[in-house]
């Protein structure tokens, strides 16, 4: 499995907690630091064993009122730097 602790921009959440398979193509667990704890505990629960492709692909650009990004935008940033250190 991989672990990775990624610092959010722009955003509330403090911290994004990310778990992907050992191939780095499942999102095992999602979780949030700070940030809307009921949307964001949601959000963790909804990508559980998706396709890292598929959430990125949905929720990539995503934005939070006047914000360039949110937090589900952050997290698409979160599981593909994940994925780069399945890669290396």
């Amino acid at each position: 499995m991989t672990k990775l602790d990624f610092k959010p921009r722009g955003v509330c959440a403090r911290m994004i907690h990310v778990e992907l398979s050992e191939d780095g193509q499942t999102i095992e667990n999602v979780s949030f630091e700070g940030g809307c704890n009921g949307n964001l505990k949601a959000i963790g629960k909804l990508v559980a064993g998706q396709p890292v492709d598929r959430i990125v692909e949905m929720l990539e650009g995503n934005t939070c009122g006047p914000r360039q990004t949110s937090c589900a935008d952050q997290m698409t940033r979160a599981l593909r730097e994940a994925q780069g250190l399945v890669a290396e």
